[in-house]
């Protein structure tokens, strides 16, 4: 099933929506794994919060902490592999599962990421994780 939206500049697909939704996971996912925070406050709304546990301590904050973390200690020590599991999208309104495996080495979650299309640009405005394998190294 294909939708068409028609906008004075031509036809907007869900194709293009996908394309455009994938891209923005893959720059939180890129910066996550080098720790490189412009990607992630490209993906990122600025208002954005995450919220899970991780060895039983909840990190439930405004995104900002999470940019931190990236810069101090990126995901990829070696074997990080992340991937996009799904991507469902109604309108300015989308929803994607991705999971990561080796953050950190040997962490693994399932993240559950909100987006909404502000201004013509799909942003990311809440980041849900659940911890599904591997402890956490020391943080200093």
């Amino acid at each position: 099933m294909t939708q068409t939206m028609k906008t004075e500049t031509g036809a907007m697909t869900v194709v293009d929506d996908y394309d455009a939704i994938r891209c923005t996971v893959q720059l939180c996912l890129d910066g996550e794994a080098t720790g490189d925070v412009e990607k992630l406050r490209e993906a990122f709304h600025s208002d954005a919060r995450m919220f899970g546990s991780l060895a039983g301590e909840r990190y439930d904050v405004p995104i900002s902490e999470l940019f931190a973390l990236a810069a101090s200690a990126p995901a990829d020590t070696g074997n990080y592999r992340s991937r996009i599991l799904a991507v469902q999208q109604t309108g300015d309104a989308a929803f994607a599962t991705v999971a990561e495996e080796g953050y950190w080495g040997t962490v693994s979650f399932l993240d559950y990421l909100s987006l909404a299309k502000i201004g013509g640009t799909w942003k990311i405005v809440s980041k849900l994780f659940a911890h599904v394998g591997g402890e956490p190294p020391e943080m200093g």
